[in-house]
């Protein structure tokens, strides 16, 4: 149908364990061996958050050694005690087949157990796994209802999918206007999608009252993050300028680039 941005990331360790750094046989007193000495005790009592950190920190081999098996292992002794967040990395554990076989059906149970409970990114990799048919039939109704869950709970990802689906007609009746409205929302939040589909329906005047100034402005910015067609859409449109058309189009532009596009990396 389309191809969509999956978004896996592994959640960051809450804020209640900090970070641990790499832990040796010389300093077994380290803050880091008592964080992880606690966190193994507290799971093997059976509790689920630091079930799920202690799995974080083995998927990310943050203060261990990296090892998916132990870290699919706390993941799902968190995940059936219902932890969302342990729920959500399970499922994509299944999914990329990190530490068990890849079993999609088994990566959807678990992304479904997650957004079940409002956990976003599980709604919206459920969502991808229905619009692919993967681990479950393929249903764009049902692709939509998660998509939508994740968007408008803020989920850029999403939003941007909610909007190829309305574009395209697929699981809903073809509504340009709400597809410009879902591509709007991802495209503030800097998605470089959302902001090249919006450029192309403002140069079509699909849902929106069509302007080549508007399509120049937000090819540009996601043309800056580095997609190559929203660049030569762009660069077509900006052939057929007058100088004060393209004037007004760069500035407009800079703006949009200033305000919409993501921060720059930091250095480690």
């Amino acid at each position: 149908m389309r191809t969509a941005v999956f978004c896996c990331l592994f959640l960051a360790l809450s804020a209640s364990v900090c970070h641990a750094a790499g832990i040796t046989q010389d300093r077994p007193a380290s803050p880091q061996a008592q964080l992880l000495k606690e966190l193994r005790t507290r799971s093997e009592y059976g509790d689920a958050d630091a079930q799920f950190n202690l799995g974080l920190m083995y998927a990310q081999g943050d203060g261990v050694q990296q090892d998916y098996v132990e870290a699919t292992e706390w993941f799902r002794k968190a995940a059936v005690q219902g932890d969302s967040d342990a729920q959500f990395n399970l499922g994509l554990m299944y999914q990329r087949a990190d530490g068990v076989p890849q079993d999609l059906v088994e990566a959807a149970h678990w992304y479904r157990r997650a957004a079940e409970q409002a956990d976003a990114k599980a709604e919206y990799n459920l969502g991808l796994m229905y619009d692919h048919g993967d681990g479950v039939p393929q249903d764009y109704a049902k692709a939509l209802e998660w998509f939508r869950r994740a968007a408008e709970q803020g989920d850029a990802d999403a939003q941007a999918n909610l909007g190829v689906m309305y574009a395209q007609g697929a699981g809903v009746s073809q509504n340009y206007a709400s597809a410009v409205k879902w591509f709007r929302k991802a495209a503030v939040q800097g998605d470089p999608d959302a902001q090249s589909y919006l450029g192309v329906l403002y140069q079509r005047g699909d849902g929106v009252l069509r302007d080549s100034v508007e399509a120049y402005a937000w090819l540009s910015i996601a043309a800056a993050q580095g997609n190559a067609r929203a660049a030569a859409l762009r660069d077509q449109i900006a052939a057929r300028f007058t100088p004060p058309d393209l004037s007004r189009a760069q500035a407009l532009s800079k703006r949009y680039g200033s305000e919409y596009a993501p921060p720059a990396p930091q250095p480690p």
